[in-house]
């Protein structure tokens, strides 16, 4: 379906160009994408432009990394002066950033102690092997690790162990051992999970891949108490529903009083485009960790490190502006469910939205784009967006707009 709508792009206009952008990566790159028939060559704020000009709101933010949209000025200044005196060292060696960044992620978190890394399953990784050395250090085969079904925490190996979904697990099995998971917001089921085996837990508390699901204040209270009880570590992922897109710096954040994670894994938004993940552990958790045991070629360069510190600056400024035009989007979304019946539900926090639906969501996403809105698909009915913190009512209106128009057409093609 994707390549039918491509052929009809390049007919309506594309350029010869993006003809052969899309032939070099079928004969050379390896073939796991299926990527959408759009070959990106710039983006201004919150909109890009294709090869052949046209422009695209961009309600996904490239799957919610580009926080400031594109080519914000601050960032682009950063980036060229970093790029002119020094990108990468290594870890051999200290850089002026890694230090000042571990010490604003500490001050906004409530945690103490940070680890970089280029990506989000890589922060995960780290986090796994924080419960594995956390476990052996207290012997007794205290080895298992607790996840949630429909969880997703990235494409490695261990990442992949703890994620609760099928589909991107079966191709790679066997996978770790020791996992077990459970059912998201059943907390009988949590406490019959935990026990004195028990090393750590996994969770997001807004699951991404999973259709924009939270996970309730409940459930996280009760897996902190647990954890406690059993002496085990307690990872919070918010790789994709940290960092402002809850409209907080962190989603744990919204709960109150905060129920807090002995090891936060966050990354997409942290660097504005660039690679950098990171671990972000208390005292406890940091302790598991000792000279040799981790490492990372490429975490935590000059460059990334100095972008996401000036990110930090311009996202304390945009907190309460993610908070009002995210509660205006799902006042917005919130009225197409009444008008449109197969609109199940609106689910999310700030500017981290699902509009789960009872029919799919694939081709919808591909007439959003002809329209000039860019959004994506999860779980298969959830329209997922994940717009850049600095879009407007206006923005919000606009991609409204677009969503009225292919909501109709697909309840004309209903009835």
């Amino acid at each position: 379906m994707r390549h039918d709508l491509g052929r009809r792009l390049y007919h309506e206009g594309m350029s010869s160009d993006a003809d052969d952008v899309v032939e070099l990566e079928r004969d050379y790159v390896l073939q796991n994408y299926a990527r959408y028939p759009l070959v990106l060559h710039r983006g201004k704020g919150c909109y890009v432009y294709d090869s052949a000009g046209r422009r695209y709101l961009d309600f996904i933010a490239g799957i919610g990394v580009n926080a400031l949209g594109h080519a914000h000025p601050r960032v682009v200044k950063v980036i060229r002066e970093q790029a002119a005196l020094l990108i990468h060292t290594s870890n051999l060696y200290y850089n002026e950033y890694q230090g000042r960044l571990a010490k604003r992620l500490a001050e906004v978190s409530g945690l103490a102690r940070s680890f970089f890394t280029n990506s989000g399953t890589e922060a995960m990784e780290g986090a796994l092997k924080m419960i594995r050395s956390h476990g052996n250090r207290c012997g007794g085969g205290k080895q298992e690790i607790l996840s949630l079904e429909n969880s997703f925490h990235g494409r490695t190996l261990g990442s992949l162990s703890v994620t609760g979904q099928t589909k991107y697990r079966h191709d790679f099995e066997p996978l770790l051992a020791g996992v077990k998971l459970v059912p998201a917001n059943d907390i009988g089921a949590l406490e019959a999970a935990f026990g004195d085996a028990t090393a750590g837990m996994v969770m997001e508390l807004i699951q991404g891949e999973g259709g924009i699901v939270p996970v309730s204040a409940e459930y996280a209270r009760r897996a902190r108490e647990l954890a406690d009880k059993h002496n085990a570590l307690l990872v919070f992922d918010e790789i994709q529903c940290g960092v402002g897109r809850p409209g907080v710096w962190f989603a744990y954040q919204r709960t109150q009083p905060w129920v807090m994670p002995d090891i936060l894994v966050t990354a997409k938004p942290l660097a504005c485009g660039l690679p950098l993940g990171a671990i972000v552990a208390n005292e406890k958790a940091a302790g598991t960790i000792a000279l040799g045991m981790h490492g990372s070629t490429f975490g935590g360069s000059a460059l990334a490190c100095r972008v996401a510190l000036e990110f930090f600056d311009i996202l304390e400024e945009l907190l309460p502006a993610i908070q009002r035009v995210g509660g205006y989007l799902h006042v917005m979304l919130n009225e197409l469910a009444r008008k449109y019946g197969f609109v199940k539900e609106v689910r999310g926090f700030g500017l981290m939205i699902g509009v789960d639906m009872a029919i799919s969501g694939k081709q919808m996403v591909l007439d959003a784009m002809a329209e000039g809105l860019l959004i994506n698909c999860t779980h298969d009915t959830v329209l997922r967006m994940l717009p850049p913190y600095i879009i407007t009512e206006k923005e919000v209106d606009a991609a409204v707009k677009v969503l009225c128009k292919i909501f109709d057409k697909q309840k004309g093609a209903a009835g």
